[in-house]
């Protein structure tokens, strides 16, 4: 019998790690390996479990990750693949973009990678929709964009977690409005953009789901495309994508964040009013869904060529 794939979730504890852990528990053709709480900062007891595994999982801060990267380095030949859900190694020239649907060739490039950078959330649906017209030339690289957010308080870490729980928390606010969030470099490369965006990201008191916003003047862009040519144009570029679909879009609707929690799903919608030369395109997934575990079980299962699909399911709406 073949030998199974062994991964390590380094910080499994945490939330993008209990949940990456949760959806592969059990899993048949995976062996989920752990270091005793007591040992998973010693670093020699961590380099030996490393050279015993396929895939070692960062869920680590920026930091933790680097150093446990530093390792694998050392390691050579002998040292695992790494897949890195920190922001640490999003935008290094060494480690591939973990988004399949990105762009052509993607997800090969995934699956061949000895080293993969899990996508943010935020990221995610920004990318999604600014990639595609990027590469169909309807929008210019130096076009001045602001992108808008609203996440769920669980992408904030624990001390937000525990400040919404015990209630201590505003029920919405904006945040970054130093404008030097930690997405904007990974969205500005792997979007394509020549210009750095504007990114106003707002947290509301509900634990999970994410809605990401990009205003458009449509006359300013190549071509003056109708609200129809920006939907046509992100259903070709996503045509066949599993986890990525363009919904049809209802002006009158009210569109909340929560619907695909639980899923690997992102759903991209383009709002128009054609007589206004105006649109709003709008990504909705799962902050843990797609904007992390999700999206780590995915390229798990691209690294290691495993059927994750059962730990990824589509939610209906």
């Amino acid at each position: 019998m073949a030998k199974l794939p062994s991964i390590f979730i380094d910080g499994e504890s945490g939330t993008t790690g209990l949940q990456i852990r949760a959806r592969l528990a059990g899993h048949p053709g995976l062996v989920l390996r752990s270091l005793p709480e007591a040992e998973r900062k010693d670093a020699a007891a961590k380099r030996a479990l490393m050279e015993q595994v396929d895939l070692v999982v960062l869920c680590l801060p920026d930091e933790g990750a680097k150093e446990v990267a530093a390792i694998a380095a050392e390691m050579g030949e002998a040292a695992p693949r790494l897949l890195d859900a920190s922001t640490a190694h999003r935008t290094h020239p060494d480690w591939v973009y973990g988004f399949p649907e990105m762009t052509r060739g993607q997800a090969e490039r995934i699956a061949a990678a000895r080293r993969v950078s899990n996508p943010g959330c935020y990221p995610t649906g920004a990318i999604a929709l600014i990639r595609p017209l990027i590469e169909a030339g309807l929008l210019p690289p130096d076009f001045p964009l602001t992108i808008n957010a609203v996440s769920g308080y669980s992408g904030g870490g624990k001390a937000m977690i525990a400040e919404f729980e015990a209630g201590a928390a505003a029920p919405f606010f904006l945040y970054g409005l130093t404008l030097e969030h930690k997405h904007l470099p990974e969205i500005q490369l792997h979007g394509g953009l020549a210009r750095r965006p504007i990114f106003v990201p707002s947290v509301g008191n509900f634990a999970q789901g994410m809605l990401v916003s990009l205003p458009l003047h449509l006359d300013l862009l190549r071509g003056a495309p109708s609200p129809g040519d920006i939907e046509a144009t992100l259903a070709a570029h996503y045509a066949g994508a599993e986890w990525v679909r363009v919904a049809p879009a209802d002006g009158a609707a009210r569109l909340e964040p929560e619907a695909l929690n639980g899923s690997n799903a992102l759903e991209l919608r383009v709002y128009g009013n054609a007589a206004r030369g105006q649109a709003v395109l709008v990504a909705k997934l799962d902050n843990l869904g797609k904007g992390a575990s999700g999206a780590a079980v995915q390229n798990i299962g691209l690294m290691l060529g495993v059927d994750v699909n059962a730990a990824l399911p589509l939610a209906a709406e």
